[in-house]
């Protein structure tokens, strides 16, 4: 199986020199970068994102196993959809999906099942990808795409990853994929992200799920960050930090729609 690009030319570019360029554009140079379980990255296009996607990446160390788990935006596939075998075949070369990893994962849980379709037409992984590959080209990638709302199958699918990884045995990272608020003032925006945000420094992935649902926050990856945030915890995560944030609106000078981007690291 085969999973060709879906936004490339769109979202970021499609040459693949051009691409890594820009990609390394956002990147800084660390003099020592820090382990963590996982991030949270935003999807959008490059120019609205990617400088708060670089910031992030720029203070990681790239495993040579990431998991990356995205909303699923278009509703295909099942609802908790894990791609276990082949390769993504993107512009700046060929990514092949970790089986081993990908299939320990599936022992542990009850629901997630082996379904490529959910994969094909889905952005939010995909944007992820470029920023590991210029940083770590010979990275072996498990995609997950969700589209589950409550917090017992979070937690279910959470500690399924955790598991999975205990039993892999070796250092994996975990890329949580999402945008913040969607098309409300940048005022507005800030505000309500802030409320999702102090749940995620707080380390309290039902806190944060109960407040984006309960505040209206149009945060399109709350069920993976809530994920990524259990699967963290039962790996004895201690502490997440913001590490930048800001809304499309500071790009293209409309502060009445815009969308907010977070990036964080938990560790």
């Amino acid at each position: 199986m085969v999973r060709r690009p879906a936004v490339a030319g769109q979202f970021y570019p499609d040459d693949a020199g051009e691409l890594k360029a820009e990609v390394l554009s956002y990147i800084k140079e660390s003099p020592s970068r820090q382990k963590a379980l996982a991030i949270i990255c935003p999807h959008a296009g490059y120019m609205y994102s990617g400088g708060v996607a670089g910031q992030v990446f720029s203070r990681v160390e790239i495993p040579a196993n990431v998991i990356i788990i995205g909303p699923n935006h278009r509703g295909m596939g099942a609802a908790q959809s894990i791609m276990a075998s082949g390769t993504w075949d993107m512009p700046m070369g060929k990514i092949e999906i970790n089986h081993v990893l990908a299939s320990k994962i599936m022992t542990h849980s009850l629901r997630l099942e082996d379904d490529a379709e959910a994969h094909r037409y889905e952005h939010s992984l995909e944007v992820q990808v470029p920023f590991i590959q210029a940083l770590r080209p010979d990275f072996k990638l498990v995609p997950i795409v969700l589209s589950i709302s409550s917090f017992e199958e979070c937690r279910e699918l959470g500690t399924a990853i955790a598991h999975g990884i205990k039993d892999y045995g070796e250092q994996v990272l975990i890329v949580a994929s999402t945008d913040m608020t969607h098309y409300e003032s940048h005022q507005r925006a800030m505000q309500k992200d802030k409320m999702a945000i102090d749940k995620i420094l707080e380390m309290n992935p039902e806190g944060l799920l109960k407040t984006v649902l309960g505040q209206g926050i149009t945060m399109c990856g709350v069920v993976p960050t809530t994920v990524a945030l259990i699967a963290c915890l039962e790996q004895g995560a201690r502490s997440a930090e913001l590490v930048a944030y800001s809304t499309s609106g500071e790009t293209s000078g409309d502060y009445n729609q815009v969308v907010g981007y977070a990036g964080l690291i938990i560790s």
